[in-house]
Order: structure tokens, then C-alpha cells, then sequence
């Protein structure tokens, strides 16, 4: 069983940043898959960027060169810094182990 706990959403203005966190309560984060996805009102969950089965990166192509995802294994966390923010990726954000454990979302709302 692994528990996730997301954290970083807020309100930031077109062009800011945030940076994401999600806890793990597994000391193995060396976890892949692992991830982010989104959910805007009245849209489907979308990938916004994982750690693959290979341990490589993968992003939606509208997050490209704006997010990155990271992790640091002693922290049991993975983070996902966004740039250059914009409407459009205002959403519930998750995160997700093995697409089986799913944290509660935080919320990121982007003004124009």
C-alpha cells in the first residue's frame, strides 16, 4: 500500500510558477511508473508527465520546455516545477504510483 499526498497548487498568474510535491509513505520511491496527471472541469484526466517503467521521462507535449518533473528518493517525493503558466493548465493535479494509488489532487488555478 502506498499513500500519496500532493501539495504546491494555488493561484498564480499567467506566466508564474508553482512546484508540486507529492509525499510518498513508501521508503522505495524508486517507483516507475510515477507521475502527474490533470483533470479540468468537464475534461478527461490527461498525463502531464511521468517517470516511465524505464525509469526515463515522458510529457504531454503542451507542458513541454515549460514543466519538469523530478524526484528525490530520500525525501520519498516526486515534484513536478511549472513555468510560464497559463489558463489553460489550470486543473486538478495528481499524482500517481503504478497508475494503482492515486493522491487526493491539488488544485492549480492560472488568472490571465
Amino acid at each position: 500500500q502506498v499513500q500519496l499526498v500532493e501539495s504546491g497548487g494555488g493561484l498564480v498568474q499567467a506566466g508564474g510558477s508553482l512546484r508540486l510535491s507529492c509525499a510518498a509513505s513508501t521508503s522505495n520511491l524508486n517507483i516507475n511508473p510515477m507521475g502527474w496527471y490533470r483533470q479540468a472541469p468537464g475534461k478527461q484526466r490527461e498525463l502531464v508527465a511521468t517517470f516511465t517503467s524505464a525509469g526515463s521521462t515522458n510529457y504531454a507535449d503542451s507542458v513541454k520546455g515549460r514543466f519538469t518533473i523530478s524526484r528525490d528518493n530520500a525525501k520519498n517525493t516526486v515534484y513536478l516545477q511549472m513555468n510560464s503558466l497559463k489558463p489553460e493548465d489550470t486543473a486538478v493535479y495528481y499524482c500517481h504510483a503504478m497508475f494503482i494509488y492515486w493522491g487526493q489532487g491539488t488544485q492549480v488555478t492560472v488568472s490571465s
